[in-house]
Formats: structure tokens, C-alpha cells, sequence
């Protein structure tokens, strides 16, 4: 899982984005629950998520 959460932080990093809060959720780490733990993907500002935005359009063709 935490190959998994540098690889996204390096893929959001080469479009100039930063979650600073990115990692793993602590109770559904903990075994809260029978699901895998979840992602945390934090707080952000909103131009932060105009860049997240447009990248994911670029990344649909659109």
C-alpha cells in the first residue's frame, strides 16, 4: 500500500500537485473494518483542485 501512495504522490508531483495530507487512513489501518485500508486523501485548496481537475481531463482526451 505504500508503493501505492508514492506512486500516486510521484504521478500527482509531475503535475505540479501536492496533497500534503496524502497516506493511509489510521482506522481503517487499524482493521476497523473487513475492507482494505483506504486512502486518505486529504484536504485541499481550491486552486489545488483546478490543477488535480484539469489534469484528469487532459489524462481523458478532454
Amino acid at each position: 500500500m505504500v508503493e501505492d501512495i508514492d506512486a500516486l504522490r510521484a504521478a500527482l508531483a509531475a503535475h505540479g500537485i501536492t496533497l500534503p495530507s496524502l497516506g493511509v487512513d489510521p482506522l481503517t489501518l487499524a482493521g476497523w473494518t473487513k475492507h482494505p485500508p483506504l486512502v486518505a486523501l486529504g484536504n485541499c485548496t481550491v486552486v489545488t483542485a483546478r490543477r488535480l481537475t484539469d489534469a484528469l481531463r487532459v489524462a481523458a482526451g478532454g
